[in-house]
C-alpha cells in the first residue's frame, strides 16, 4: 500500500501565515476537527518538527508553495492535506489568470501555454510583474475600456481599483514595492458591470469526491462596509461530470465547463500541483462594449469561506450512502443572531478586530435520487 494511502494518525493545523484573525483560527480548528472525524483520527499539536513517518494530515491556511518544503514532513499527494501545492509562488494566486503583455518580464517557472489552453475560460486581461509592463499593459486595455487593477494577494475584492486612464494607474503603482511585485504579480482586467460571481468546486477527502456550484452573499459589517456574508452551493456526490448531470442553466452550465478547463490548464501546465480542495470563482458581466461576459477570475487551492459548507457536505455524504446531492451553506453575520435550528456553529464572539460576529453552516435539500 501506497504510504499517501495509509491511514492517517492524526491532522494537524498548519499555520503558514503571519498573523490569523482569531475568528479565523477558531474556523480553522473547527475544520480540523470535522476533518479528523472523516478520517477517522484526533485534531493533534505536535510537540516537535513532523515528519513523512508521522502519518499526518495537514490543514494549511494557504496553498502551501514548492514541494520540496513540504515532503519531508509527508506531504506528497493530494491524499496529505486539505487544500492545495505548487511550485511557484504565482501559481497560488490569480496571476495564472492572464498572459503578460508581449516582451515582458517574469518569474521563474512562469508559462504562457496556461494561458493560452485556458483562454476560453478567462477574461481579458493580463498580469505584470513589473511597473514598466503594467503600464504597457494598461495602455492595451484602455483602448477598449476601463479596467480593473486587481492586487494578487488581497481576498474578496479588497484593494482593487477601476481606472479609466494610464494617469490613474500611476498612484497605485507608487505605493507598490518592486522586489514584491517582481515575486507575487499584478492583474489588470477588463472591467464588467452587471457583475454575478459562480462558485464552482471540488474536495476529495478521505476516498470521497464531491463537487459542487454556488453563489456569493455580501453583508455589512459593524462600520457599514459591505464584504463577504457567506456561500450558497449545490453539492453532488461525484466530479465536475456528476455536476454537469443536473439541471442546469445555461450560464451555470458554462461556468462549471471554464471551472474544468481551468483546472485542466492548471494540472498539465504547473508540474507538482497537487490540490484535495479547487474552488473557482467565475465572473459573468456586460464589457464596456455591451457584450456578455464569463470567465474565471481566480482559483483558490486552500480552505476558504465556503469550506464549512464542503465539510459539512461531506459529511452527509460520508453518514448516508445513498446520499446524491445536497444544498450547503455558509453564513457570515455581525452581531448576535438567533441561530436556525439546523445550524453548526463555527465561531461566535466578539472578535478584537471585527466585533461581534457568528460564522455558521446549514445543510438542507437532501436529495437521495439518482
Amino acid at each position: 500500500m501506497p504510504s499517501a494511502c495509509k491511514p492517517k494518525t492524526g491532522v494537524v493545523l498548519l499555520d503558514t501565515r503571519t498573523h490569523t484573525p482569531e475568528h479565523e483560527h477558531a474556523v480553522h480548528l473547527k475544520l480540523a476537527d470535522g476533518l479528523a472525524r472523516l478520517l477517522s483520527c484526533q485534531c493533534v499539536q505536535p510537540d516537535n518538527s513532523p515528519s513523512a513517518s508521522d502519518g499526518y494530515y495537514y490543514l494549511p491556511t494557504e496553498t502551501l508553495i514548492d514541494s520540496k518544503r513540504y515532503a519531508p514532513m509527508g506531504i506528497c499527494c493530494e491524499q496529505d492535506l486539505f487544500g492545495g501545492l505548487v511550485a511557484s509562488p504565482y501559481m497560488a494566486t490569480k496571476a495564472i489568470s492572464h498572459p503578460l503583455p508581449a516582451g515582458a518580464s517574469f518569474p521563474p517557472g512562469w508559462t504562457d501555454a496556461f494561458a493560452r489552453q485556458a483562454c476560453d475560460a478567462l477574461l481579458r486581461g493580463y498580469t505584470v510583474f513589473s511597473k514598466a509592463d503594467a503600464r504597457t499593459a494598461a495602455q492595451l486595455l484602455l483602448a477598449d475600456g476601463p479596467l480593473r487593477v486587481k492586487p494578487v494577494l488581497a481576498c474578496a475584492g479588497r484593494g482593487q481599483q477601476v481606472i479609466t486612464t494610464a494617469n490613474a494607474l500611476e498612484p497605485l503603482l507608487a505605493g507598490m514595492n518592486d522586489e514584491a511585485l517582481a515575486l507575487w504579480g499584478l492583474v489588470l482586467e477588463e472591467d464588467l458591470s452587471d457583475v454575478q460571481t459562480f462558485s464552482v468546486g471540488q474536495v476529495r477527502v478521505a476516498g470521497l469526491t464531491c463537487s459542487y456550484h454556488g453563489t456569493q452573499q455580501l453583508t455589512h459589517d459593524h462600520q457599514g462596509t459591505e464584504v463577504y456574508g457567506g456561500s450558497d452551493l449545490v453539492v453532488v456526490r461525484g466530479d465536475y461530470q456528476a455536476l454537469l448531470q443536473l439541471p442546469l442553466e445555461d450560464h451555470l452550465r458554462l461556468a462549471i465547463n471554464q471551472a474544468m478547463a481551468y483546472e485542466q490548464a492548471a494540472e498539465q501546465h504547473f508540474p507538482g500541483f497537487i490540490a484535495s480542495r479547487r474552488n473557482y470563482d467565475i465572473a459573468r458581466g456586460i464589457d464596456a462594449q455591451g457584450h456578455l461576459r464569463s470567465g474565471v477570475l481566480e482559483q483558490s487551492w486552500r480552505l476558504g469561506g465556503a469550506s464549512s459548507a464542503e465539510l459539512l457536505a461531506l459529511q452527509a455524504f460520508t453518514d448516508d450512502p445513498a446520499l446524491q446531492r445536497v444544498r450547503a451553506s455558509t453564513h457570515e453575520v455581525f452581531g448576535t443572531p438567533d441561530l436556525p435550528t439546523d445550524a453548526t456553529l463555527f465561531y461566535q464572539g466578539n472578535d478584537s478586530e471585527l466585533g461581534q460576529l457568528s460564522k455558521f453552516a446549514r445543510i438542507r435539500e437532501h436529495d437521495h435520487s439518482e
